[in-house]
């Protein structure tokens, strides 16, 4: 029982992230800087979109996200590498899911083109029935639509 026991505590240990780094940046709800190696990395939440700086609860979301990691020791974990080279994690401040958190404090939207957390959905319909942050909103715009419409208008 105890070796079974043990093997658990090594398999849960050995799939978190190894290194805390500290957190130096917040650009809005779903971008942080971290430093690494003491060099700064721009690191996107993985599976959520928040919402864009000038769109309503942009700043909101960016406030969640600085109280959730600003200044606090943060890990991370890569799922890929976006087009703008920056990593895209799932990222832990002082141990808390900090995408989860963004999703279910309505501070951001699970992003379903990309989302791969099949928690994050629940966490969502939770955060909406009630009404969180940007769910208070008459008619939120998902950032994606909001960014495409803001395109169109450019063009």
């Amino acid at each position: 029982m105890f070796r079974s026991i043990g093997a658990i505590v090594l398999l849960v240990w050995s799939s978190l992230p190894a290194h805390a780094h500290q957190v130096i940046g917040i650009a809005d709800g779903d971008t942080l800087t971290l430093l690494v190696d003491q060099k700064p990395v721009k690191i996107r939440l993985a599976d959520i979109d928040a919402p864009e700086k000038k769109q309503p609860f942009g700043q909101r979301s960016k406030q969640s996200l600085s109280k959730l990691c600003w200044e606090k020791e943060a890990d991370y974990v890569v799922q890929a590498i976006d087009k703008y080279k920056r990593k895209v994690a799932t990222v832990y401040c002082d141990g808390v899911n900090v995408n989860k958190s963004q999703v279910r404090l309505g501070m951001a939207w699970v992003y379903p083109k990309y989302n791969k957390d099949p928690y994050l959905p629940s966490l969502q319909k939770a955060a909406k029935l009630t009404g969180l942050g940007l769910w208070a909103d008459v008619a939120p715009v998902p950032p994606w639509e909001w960014r495409k419409a803001l395109k169109s208008l450019n063009n």
